[in-house]
């Protein structure tokens, strides 16, 4: 039994695993129209197939052979910036993030993107992101051309292929991409909390290497054994997120693995990354109910921790004193707090460092339109979906904006820079009370 669309080609069987998600998921939708308000997209264009409850009805029609799948569609789906705000408002419990997952799997097998965009996908999702050794290359390579001035020339010598250079992120000295050691020396003063293992992230070290320095050094001050496996680079996230579920699984077992053999079995796997973490507490979805694999990853998703949730307990017993007398604004990542329900551990932890001036911000919940890869693939909508956060921001009158992941972080700090203020992920707010607290 197989769907076909208008023009008589198969879609995929809504019979296959994928399918039945994509298809029973898209039932569950009730058309009650309250994720409207909450779509950033949305609410840039007032158009129904930009929002939520429009894109069900896209793909359940494609996955029905109502419609033809092509460039249109595909084009709404590359529009949404899966912040799944949609899912915190829903009440009838649509997975949201799973069900685009799964379409845009399916879009890519069912109409291949053009030459150029098979081979970068390629390089970047199947060679790049699981290897340590060429994200290594690439930011030292990427270093000395912003050093040197090649960056600007490489743009100019590209044309319109080029054009993504304008948006990419500026990368740190090669002093700031250090590698984590790969575990901690005994902790301060000989308390020990527990053991930890940290996922140390692919683009991470490359672009936020501080922050991970800060994370890293901020457990330990707390008195945690910190781990940090070498066997993994990439979690697959951005593979899930992009149509890649087989290189997806790939990574998914290999981090199982090296989660499972670098701590005991009940040690939290920490990150500070809310899209990695939101993954991670999610692998089970991409493996089949009889397959062993899936058993794993519900052992692996009990263990998965955010950075947030593992220091403010302790940080409310020391009360170190805050090191910066700024004041700063809290912004959610979409990720951490609609995709995995982590609200409050980042508010408890700012009201923990003693004296810290702390603002509030207009609607810390909307996008500000980083979404993993959006921020490169679609600057101008990205772009504008960040403008109100930037307005926001303002409002507020702190000068520090405070978030939890990384391409949060990139994205607030790009836009901060040129009206003189700065943002910084909660580890390194954390790590410099820590720190100014030991003197």
């Amino acid at each position: 039994m197989n769907a076909h669309s208008a023009s008589g080609g198969a879609t995929p069987s809504i019979l296959t695993p994928e399918g039945i998600v994509a298809y029973t998921d898209t039932l569950d939708c009730i058309h009650c129209g309250l994720c409207l308000r909450t779509c950033p997209t949305y609410e840039l264009t007032g158009v129904e197939s930009s929002s939520p409850r429009g894109r069900i009805h896209l793909i359940r029609s494609a996955f029905e052979g109502r419609i033809d799948p092509g460039p249109g569609y595909a084009e709404e789906l590359s529009f949404c910036l899966m912040c799944r705000r949609c899912e915190s408002v829903c009440p009838a419990g649509v997975h949201f993030g799973a069900l685009m997952e799964h379409a845009r799997d399916a879009q890519v097998k069912r109409v291949p993107p053009t030459l150029f965009v098979r081979v970068l996908r390629h390089v970047g999702l199947r060679w790049l992101l699981p290897s340590r050794t060429l994200l290594r290359v690439v930011g030292a390579l990427a270093r000395f051309g912003e050093w040197s001035g090649a960056r600007a020339l490489v743009r100019q010598l590209l044309g319109k292929l080029g054009a993504f250079l304008d948006h990419a992120p500026t990368v740190p000295p090669l002093a700031e991409q250090r590698p984590l050691p790969a575990a901690s020396a005994p902790p301060a003063g000989g308390f020990l909390r527990g053991t930890v293992v940290l996922l140390e992230g692919c683009v991470a070290p490359l672009l936020t290497g501080r922050s991970n320095r800060a994370t890293f050094d901020s457990l330990r001050a707390l008195g945690f054994d910190v781990r940090v496996p070498r066997a993994i680079v990439c979690c697959g996230s951005l593979h899930a997120h992009n149509g890649d579920w087989e290189g997806a699984r790939g990574l998914a077992r290999r981090a199982i693995d090296a989660f499972e053999s670098a701590a005991p079995a009940d040690a939290p796997v920490v990150t500070n990354s809310a899209g990695c973490g939101s993954h991670l507490r999610e692998l089970e979805g991409l493996f089949e109910t009889d397959d062993p694999w899936r058993v794993r990853a519900a052992r692996l998703r009990a263990r998965v921790r955010d950075y947030s949730q593992v220091v403010a307990g302790p940080l409310e017993e020391l009360r170190p004193r805050a090191a910066t007398a700024e004041a700063v604004a809290y912004d959610d990542p979409c990720h951490l707090c609609h995709g995995q329900g982590v609200r409050s551990e980042p508010r408890r932890v700012l009201a923990a460092l003693d004296g810290l001036n702390v603002r509030l911000l207009d609607d810390p919940e909307a996008c500000c339109g980083a979404a993993g890869l959006y921020s490169l693939s679609r600057p101008a909508d990205s772009r504008d979906i960040f403008a109100p956060r930037l307005a926001a921001f303002e409002r507020s009158g702190a000068t520090v904006l405070v978030t939890a992941n990384p391409g949060c972080l990139l994205q607030w700090q790009s836009g901060l820079a040129p009206r003189g203020a700065r943002a910084v992920h909660l580890a390194e707010l954390v790590d410099d009370a820590l720190r100014a607290s030991a003197l």
